[in-house]
């Protein structure tokens, strides 16, 4: 698939797209991939892990062949950011039930809140060794 972990995201969502561009500018370490939902790769790997490309409601952090969606994928890719981004990680002190409540919630209301792109979003040419 790819070196690295790799965070599969919403490119037509303004959030989400601010949320990976965040990413790139913060991993200094170049740790992490990231794919499109609206890609190929990143449909792929949103099938095989029971997510539905057309209609994302999550994003995900796919690891050594573990998993994480929700609230604990996002404080996987801060913890995975380093210092002062990793301070994330006190969050999982709050059970995850109630954090992915919250999650879900603004991942249904995500294009009413933030906007959605009438195109998906590219990265820079910067980045593009980075995006699968």
């Amino acid at each position: 698939m790819a070196d690295g972990p790799v965070i599969l995201f919403d490119a037509e969502c303004i959030l989400c797209s601010a949320n990976a561009r965040f990413i790139l500018r913060h991993d200094k370490a170049a740790r992490f991939r990231l794919a499109s939902v609206q890609s190929v790769a990143g449909a792929a790997i949103c099938r095989h892990n029971g997510v539905d490309p057309d209609d994302p409601t999550t994003l995900l952090l796919v690891e050594d062949g573990r998993v994480r969606r929700d609230s604990d994928a996002i404080l996987g890719i801060y913890q995975g950011l380093g210092f002062p981004w990793a301070l994330a990680g006190v969050l999982r002190l709050i059970p995850a039930a109630l954090r992915d409540r919250v999650y879900r919630w603004i991942a249904r209301n995500r294009y009413r809140f933030f906007g959605k792109r009438q195109s998906c979003w590219i990265a820079p040419p910067e980045y593009r060794d980075r995006i699968l």
